[in-house]
């Protein structure tokens, strides 16, 4: 295995994220052309009602923003130490498809539990990623 393969994953969620922010900058754009939102509602987040389809891709590029940069961490942390695991890349995978896949849950039917079980499973997931890291630094030590 090469090296450098857990950081397409870590890629791959970037990316990811990058479009979800397109996103968001299209949803609001057209809810102030169409009349449905306020410019002025953007100048310190998000003021006022605004509407549904606004509000979930923004609380979901937040999302984003939030625990995978501890994702981002462990991935360039298994690639400086050269720690090499078929099940970190793996588990990299895993946790980038899960993400991808609470975002179409969290902006098309937005089911609470469907969102926090793929939430839930992509935080075990980092958990043991992390776990996985630290025993193999440990055991090289």
């Amino acid at each position: 295995m090469n090296a450098t393969t857990i950081l397409w994953p870590l890629f791959a969620l970037a990316a990811w994220t990058m479009c979800m922010a397109l996103n968001l900058a299209f949803r609001r754009v057209r809810a102030t052309l169409r009349d449905e939102a306020d410019i002025a509602q953007f100048a310190y987040g998000e003021s006022g009602p605004l509407p549904e389809a606004i509000i979930l891709a923004n609380r979901n590029y937040m999302n984003l923003l939030e625990l995978p940069m501890l994702f981002y961490v462990v991935c360039v942390m298994i690639y400086v130490t050269g720690v090499q695991s078929t099940w970190l890349v793996t588990l990299a995978w895993a946790y980038v498809v899960l993400r991808v896949l609470h975002t179409f849950v969290h902006l098309s039917y937005n089911d609470v539990l469907h969102r926090f079980a793929l939430f839930a499973a992509s935080n075990v997931i980092l958990t043991v990623q992390w776990l996985l890291l630290a025993a193999a630094l440990f055991a090289q030590a």
